[in-house]
């Protein structure tokens, strides 16, 4: 399987710069400190899948050139992950389908919360049309495009990352419960966030020097 991933943001959930923030990262004029908030942009073949919707999304989308999405999976259902989900709807116009998003449970339960106008059972023309898909921790397909989704805690709330192909995606996880390694066990590249526990580093070397030790 061959992937093009594209990290679209990898910012906390208030961006870099901060808006008032004085410090020197948020006042610096490097590239590298001017950060959107965290989704990644998976590519296969025509295939085109977003891990989060953030308060950037348009954005990310214009800067990337996307012009199409065959899925969106959503890890949890903070504001940073999902507050651009409304945005989907120029692709609903331009190529004339439908959103399709794929969330556990929880996460279904609070976008239709958030976004109750949506999933109104009259609809106003123009509002994002958007098919939500339940997954939980088994595996499913998006185009063909095999998907793992990953157990992870994000503090006291549990969040999903995914493995695609050998691509591991784990974003706001401070602990990955050791049931869990074995989903990662083998990929090529893993993309964790900094709030991530230094024995969970530890563990996630391990794992991965054993995995090549085995190859």
């Amino acid at each position: 399987m061959s992937l093009r991933v594209t990290i679209l943001g990898s910012g906390t959930s208030l961006g870099v710069p901060m808006i008032a923030c004085p410090c020197m990262v948020c006042q610096s004029s490097n590239p590298k400190d001017k950060r959107l908030r965290s989704s990644v942009l998976v590519q296969s073949g025509e295939t085109n899948l977003v891990i989060d919707t953030g308060p950037d999304f348009r954005m990310q989308m214009l800067q990337s050139g996307t012009t199409h999405l065959e899925g969106i999976l959503i890890t949890h259902c903070h504001k940073d992950h999902t507050a651009g989900l409304d945005d989907v709807r120029a692709f609903n116009w331009i190529n004339n389908t439908k959103a399709h998003v794929y969330a556990e449970a929880s996460v279904i339960k609070s976008l239709r919360q958030e976004f109750a106008y949506a999933f109104s059972e009259s609809k106003y023309p123009g509002l994002p049309d958007i098919i939500l898909n339940k997954i939980d921790e088994q595996p499913f397909e998006v185009e063909g495009l095999p998907v793992i989704p990953i157990r992870v805690m994000h503090h006291l709330l549990p969040v999903l990352g995914f493995r695609i192909g050998d691509f591991c995606y784990l974003t706001d996880t401070n602990h990955v419960p050791e049931n869990q390694f074995s989903k990662i066990r083998g990929s090529k590249v893993l993309v964790v966030d900094a709030c991530a526990t230094k024995r969970t580093f530890h563990i996630l070397i391990y794992h991965r020097h054993l995995n090549s030790l085995r190859n």
